[in-house]
């Protein structure tokens, strides 16, 4: 008796994105909650165009500050939870969030931008053709974690208006 896999979907596009300041305020010092956390003014309508032209959205985060006793896994899980509802309610759903909670000063890790493992999940899970796909960061690390696997990238200011830097991409 043969045996054979299932099929595989097809490959899908996506857009990675770094948090702070990509998608949200980045105050220089860790979005620590909720409180503190407010969406860049045109990140969702970026997100909308961008879902438009058949694009899945992964965000890939560092969150050092739980490394350093900053702010908890708690607190990063109700920061996410939030932005996943205002993705859904946008009707740009997020596919996924990965976040490493190390930092380099309490030791290393693969998780960890500008390491590739978050977006290697990512890949593997949800079947991603990384040559049609795009990283968005606000620092050389977050390119860094995806150009590895053949994804480009687009470094945008921090906190910079992300719908000046949609056009390449479209």
């Amino acid at each position: 008796m043969r045996f054979s896999s299932p099929p595989k979907p097809d490959l899908c596009k996506a857009i990675f994105l770094d948090r702070d300041g990509v998608i949200n305020h980045d105050p220089g010092d860790y979005t620590r909650s909720i409180e503190e956390f407010s969406i860049l003014p045109t990140a969702l309508e970026a997100l909308r165009i961008l879902a438009e032209k058949g694009y899945i959205f992964i965000l890939i985060t560092n969150q050092g500050g739980i490394a350093k006793g900053i702010y908890s896994h708690d607190a990063v899980h109700e920061i996410h939870n939030h932005l996943r509802n205002l993705c859904n309610e946008n009707g740009t759903p997020l596919t996924d969030i990965y976040y490493s909670p190390h930092h380099e000063i309490t030791g290393l890790s693969l998780s960890r931008k500008p390491g590739s493992m978050m977006v290697e999940r990512a890949i593997a899970r949800y079947n991603i053709n990384p040559a049609e796909s795009w990283m968005i960061g606000d620092k050389q690390r977050d390119l860094d974690c995806a150009s590895v696997l053949g994804v480009q990238g687009v470094l945008i200011p921090t906190n910079g208006a992300l719908i000046d830097y949609i056009h390449s991409l479209v």
